[in-house]
């Protein structure tokens, strides 16, 4: 499996790749800049190896203990972090509610101390509406955070298949199926054919 290192190279190899494409296909600096940033993000902090203490988990630095339930809850390469799409869906679901729910306490602590009245319905429409008004721009984020934390899936796979390619050979592509053998079909010898009719005899 790469090292950290090699990861951050390859995110930072693609970066101006993924940003040509993205300009090319968009026209659109704005979007360009939401897919560049997620495939960064993505690649350097938010890819699948925020599941053991690894490299990414380490940029978190001092918030670095929000991703322990989450490290407890996954087995590492697991489906779950590093499947396509559902790993980064489960990211932004888990670090979606961790933010809700700072969100919410901050308001509580702001209403009592500023004698402020805050109306959560007010505020859970607004936050709907802000992700109904900019879905092609949450869209472009999503994308690039996948599009960063698949270049480190990929590398990972790519890795470990080329060096099962050079212990087993070409039989490491196949398919891992056990494969039942034949048992030889011995056709009774002479001697044995003898003794049968002799026998008989008796």
């Amino acid at each position: 499996m790469p090292s950290g290192r090699t990861h951050d190279r390859i995110t930072l190899w693609a970066l101006p790749f993924i940003a040509g494409v993205t300009f090319v296909h968009t026209k659109s600096g704005n979007l360009t800049l939401l897919v560049a940033g997620g495939f960064m993000f993505g690649g350097l902090m938010f890819g699948p190896d925020l599941d053991i203490y690894s490299r990414q988990y380490q940029r978190w630095g001092l918030l670095r203990w929000i991703w322990i339930p989450y490290q407890k809850s996954l087995r590492h390469r697991s489906f779950l972090s590093h499947g396509p799409i559902i790993g980064t869906t489960l990211r932004v679901l888990y670090l979606s509610s961790i933010a809700v729910i700072v969100a919410i306490f901050s308001l509580a602590i702001a209403q009592k101390l500023g004698n402020q009245s805050w109306s959560w319905r007010v505020w859970s429409e607004t936050v709907g509406r802000s992700l109904t008004n900019y879905s092609t721009e949450f869209l472009a984020l999503f994308l690039g955070l996948e599009l960063g934390a698949m270049s480190h899936s990929l590398s990972d796979w790519s890795s470990s298949a080329y060096k099962r390619l050079q212990k087993r050979g070409i039989r490491a592509l196949l398919p891992s199926g056990k494969i039942k053998k034949r048992k030889p079909t011995t056709t009774p010898s002479r001697r044995t054919k003898a003794k049968k009719v002799s026998r008989r005899k008796q």
